[in-house]
């Protein structure tokens, strides 16, 4: 496996790659493994080269909302970086993929010897924060259509994949809407030629279509992506 296909490895020197790839093993993501749970200390943390990992704010009484999601771009679990081992939400494989994983406490020693790793860390942290800040505001203002719409594509975007498996009930939970809801955008976009959609198999078909009637949520996404986390 190309450790590089995670960002986060991508821009670390050499050295400090085999030096952190040195804790890591690879770890096969299952959909609908919870990696993580709300307010319980992390035993690993995770880079993801291929795969969608969503993160979930479960109230009581209440299905589990998404304020978030890990792929190729970032990692589970960079509240350790802060010194915080308990996980703020749940995390839930969505789409199937491979990641380096690490026990925590190897990869706090790594941190500590790593400074360039810190560094890319602090920037994913900010990432994280607005990626959580905007998804707050999306569910506020933003129509059912075009926020899955966007949310289609940060998951395609992660999958590597035009095609993947979601029920509606499953895009009801992470979007904290009515599946009915759901239902009547799916239609929307399937009648526009943009998907296509058949007892949970979900294929993008055309992928420019879907970024324009995708919310602004999207745009602001990939920006601070590409402003705060570069590809080398």
């Amino acid at each position: 496996m190309d450790p590089t296909q995670n960002h986060l490895m991508a821009c670390l020197a050499p050295r400090d790659r085999i030096r952190l790839l040195g804790v890591c093993e690879p770890y096969p993501l299952a959909v609908a493994t919870v990696l993580c749970e709300r307010g319980q200390a992390a035993q690993h943390v995770y880079f993801p080269m291929r795969g969608v990992i969503s993160l979930l704010m479960r109230i009581q009484g209440h299905p589990g909302l998404e304020v978030g999601m890990v792929g190729r771009e970032g990692m589970l679990g960079v509240q350790t970086s802060l010194g915080v081992v308990i996980s703020p939400v749940q995390a839930l494989v969505l789409g199937p993929g491979m990641a380096w994983r690490a026990r925590t406490q190897d990869f706090l020693h790594e941190l500590g010897h790593c400074a360039s790793l810190q560094r890319g860390l602090d920037r994913y942290v900010h990432v994280t924060m607005v990626q959580m800040a905007s998804a707050v505001a999306c569910q506020r203002f933003h129509l059912i259509g075009p926020r899955l719409a966007r949310w289609l594509l940060m998951t395609q975007d992660r999958a590597f994949t035009d095609s993947f498996r979601v029920t509606h009930e499953r895009l009801a939970g992470v979007l904290g809407v009515r599946r009915v809801g759901i239902t009547t955008a799916a239609v929307a976009l399937q009648r526009q030629g943009l998907i296509e959609y058949h007892r949970g198999a979900l294929t993008v078909v055309d992928r420019l279509g879907l970024e324009a009637v995708a919310c602004s949520c999207y745009q602001i996404d990939l920006h601070v992506h590409a402003e705060w986390l570069p590809m080398p």
